[in-house]
């Protein structure tokens, strides 16, 4: 299993939206997540900044690379799109995280 954490840029307001969204996240998405190796994934928000903050642990045989070529993935890019920071592609923005601690 491995762990990782990554930071993105929700727009200020689109809190509520975000996580209704996320709520009634689509079965297929769900289904191709877990397919692809995650075994968790948890989004944290930091209400100061509109940071969001995720968390995922995947197998190691994860397959997580193929996502972006999957259509219910890039549908749900575009149908978030109007609520964070992404590129050109509507692919969320993302900054890797590094971890610097673990509890022994």
């Amino acid at each position: 299993m491995e762990t990782i954490a990554f930071r993105m840029q929700l727009d200020p307001g689109k809190r509520g939206e975000y996580e209704r969204r996320h709520r009634e996240i689509w079965p297929q998405l769900t289904s191709a997540l877990r397919e692809a190796g995650m075994n968790d994934y948890r989004i944290f928000l930091d209400e100061a900044t509109y940071q969001l903050f995720a968390v995922i642990e995947r197998r190691d045989d994860h397959t997580m690379t193929a996502l972006p070529e999957l259509s219910v993935m890039r549908k749900w890019w575009d149908y978030m799109a109007d609520l964070m920071q992404t590129d050109a592609h509507n692919v969320p923005l993302q900054q890797p995280l590094v971890q610097v601690f673990q509890l022994p």
